[in-house]
């Protein structure tokens, strides 16, 4: 190969950037594609990503692999000599390997012809605020429109290289959540001249407890979490404001419908218990991860002829962008392997890197099998 996987995966892993802003990124991303053979590639750029269309002898269908490409802000911890360059970011989700995989994947796609096109897509912003959906509306896509698209996500917990996916819901629906309260503040020994946001923002975390355990059906289950509560300057100062951060996941449209109306619901009630104002923002929505059942047996079928370390997974609670393009395209998404101690988003995310020459040789073999001549 005339990438060395490894040496790739380091170069991305030191220039993480946010979404809509991987200008570094993009620009290595088509620093290694000009030094590709060019006579059957066709590259373009949308925002801060790429699409490679690599053009079929005679092209009865086309085949869309999806990559991601951004960063999370994130203090590395991880001990590397190649460490993250951009303070406060990293590569914590593992899109340093899913971009080298990409990279890897149409180099060997370029070894001999297709039958039918291929189009890989390095899509920005996954983390958020969301690049799938404007990116499918953009009418680049639109005019390499694949007819299926399948992608894949590192999983710390799995051996590395063992692939992992289902028929149907494999990732839940997901909406960040922010909450601002807004009420008046005054000197802590004159509490009834004041109304308190952090207690009123403390009640309404503990309320939303009750959510999921009362008002979802526990055979649709859902989770609410709050990462971050901040609210007040000083020790004797009664908070005028706070703000909660958190984040919903959901296993149908309709449960996630749900709790965001009972969130509604209860921050209402706070304003009038605690006599203040509030603003719900929901940040970035996510769509389900739906697998189609024909291409999961197919690639599936695929693993198991070539002796590829293949098992059936749960469906997780995990957020993805990938489901919007999932939701009008047939395809699907695996799990790979890539035995790290360390969970996604976390500081000190150590995937195995000898995974990648694996999810190279599974999605490129793939790809061969159904557009082959």
């Amino acid at each position: 190969m005339l990438f060395n996987l490894v040496d790739l995966r380091r170069s991305f892993h030191q220039i993480p950037e946010p979404g809509f802003k991987e200008y570094q990124t993009q620009a290595l991303i088509l620093d290694y594609l000009d030094r590709l053979p060019q006579d059957r590639l066709v590259i373009k750029t949308w925002e801060t990503g790429v699409l490679v269309k690599i053009e079929g002898t005679a092209p009865q269908q086309t085949i869309g692999y999806r990559t991601d490409i951004d960063g999370l802000p994130i203090e590395e911890e991880t001990g590397y000599d190649f460490r993250s360059q951009h303070d406060g970011w990293m590569h914590a989700c593992g899109h340093d390997f899913h971009i080298t995989i990409g990279l890897g994947v149409i180099e060997q796609l370029l070894e001999k012809p297709l039958r039918d096109n291929v189009v890989v897509i390095f899509q920005p912003a996954e983390e958020g605020p969301g690049g799938a959906r404007p990116m499918q509306e953009s009418a680049v896509f639109q005019d390499w429109l694949p007819d299926m698209i399948f992608a894949l996500h590192v999983a710390p917990e799995l051996p590395t290289g063992t692939l992992a996916l289902k028929e149907g819901l494999l990732f839940a629906n997901t909406s960040e959540l922010f909450i601002d309260f807004h009420g008046k503040g005054g000197h802590a020994a004159y509490p009834h001249l004041a109304n308190d946001m952090v207690v009123a923002a403390s009640a309404f975390v503990t309320q939303l407890q009750s959510i999921v355990s009362r008002r979802v059906d526990p055979m649709n289950s859902g989770v609410i979490t709050i990462g971050k509560i901040d609210g007040g300057t000083k020790q004797n100062i009664i908070a005028e404001k706070a703000r909660v951060e958190g984040t919903i996941r959901a296993l149908s449209p309709e449960s996630m419908k749900v709790i965001q109306q009972e969130i509604e619901a209860h921050v209402a009630g706070i304003e009038a218990a605690y006599h203040c104002q509030a603003s719900i923002d929901y940040g970035s929505h996510y769509y389900q991860v739906t697998n189609d059942a024909d291409f999961t047996q197919s690639f599936l079928s695929y693993c198991r002829r070539n002796d590829l370390p293949v098992q059936i997974c749960d469906a997780a609670m995990t957020g993805e962008d990938f489901g919007y393009f999932l939701k009008n395209i047939p395809g699907f998404m695996f799990w790979l392997g890539v035995d790290s101690t360390s969970g996604l988003h976390s500081s000190t995310l150590k995937p195995h890197e000898p995974a990648m020459e694996q999810a190279v040789k599974a999605v490129s073999g793939y790809i061969n099998d159904l557009a082959s001549e």
